[in-house]
């Protein structure tokens, strides 16, 4: 089995470098494909889905919802899914940046970055509920003193994320996707060829995960 994960930004990828080792079987093989942000991600992802030609393979698109309309973002994306893949595709929307899940964590991040005392911020009403804080990106920096850097800080937090205990609801759904799929995936079905599957209907997950 192969997950193809589409990613908005490297981040993202070196977040699931850490993260997904403990996550996966080892017979599950991972590869990304990475974009220059959001509209490369929206441009590229039909002609990358309707390009790939690997069997038993399972996409994953993922970007951050930003100050976009979590649902209406999320539909979208489903809709540059080429009808012959979309039994194939989950779409993720992280909401609302790729930080919302590590304020879920704040004790991962205190240990991967090595600056005490993080975990406190946990239990403020202002970082509570990680989905809804404003900025993430710019509020893990300020309190971690500038030491919270998008790439190097997402390599080392990832490899700590708990995929139990972490707070922010899209963090656990992204987890219960991965989980259910792995449960669920058959290795002795091979993916159908794309006349086979042209006009059947979707089975794109299409849960809401944005609070």
């Amino acid at each position: 089995m192969i997950l193809a994960f589409l990613l908005e930004g490297r981040s993202e990828k070196e977040m699931l470098k850490g993260l997904l080792p403990r996550l996966l079987p080892p017979d599950v093989q991972v590869e990304y494909a990475v974009f220059e942000g959001k509209q490369d991600l929206k441009r590229q992802m039909k002609r990358h889905l309707s390009g790939w030609r690997t069997p038993n393979t399972v996409f994953i698109v993922m970007c951050d919802q930003d100050s976009s309309d979590c649902l209406k973002l999320k539909a979208e994306l489903v809709e540059r899914c080429p009808q012959a893949k979309q039994d194939h595709v989950i779409v993720r929307i992280i909401c609302r940046e790729l930080e919302s899940w590590y304020f879920g964590d704040l004790a991962a991040v205190e240990n991967a970055l090595n600056v005490p005392n993080l975990i406190q911020y946990q239990k403020k009403r202002k970082y509570r509920i990680p989905d809804r804080i404003h900025s993430p990106a710019s509020e893990l920096e300020k309190i971690t003193g500038g030491a919270y850097h998008k790439i190097s800080g997402s390599r080392e937090i990832g490899s700590r994320l708990s995929p139990n205990s972490n707070t922010s609801g899209s963090f656990q759904v992204f987890i219960d996707s991965i989980q259910e799929m792995i449960k669920g995936w058959d290795p002795k079905i091979e993916e159908q060829d794309t006349e086979d599957t042209e006009g059947s209907p979707s089975s794109v997950d299409e849960r809401p995960h944005c609070p």
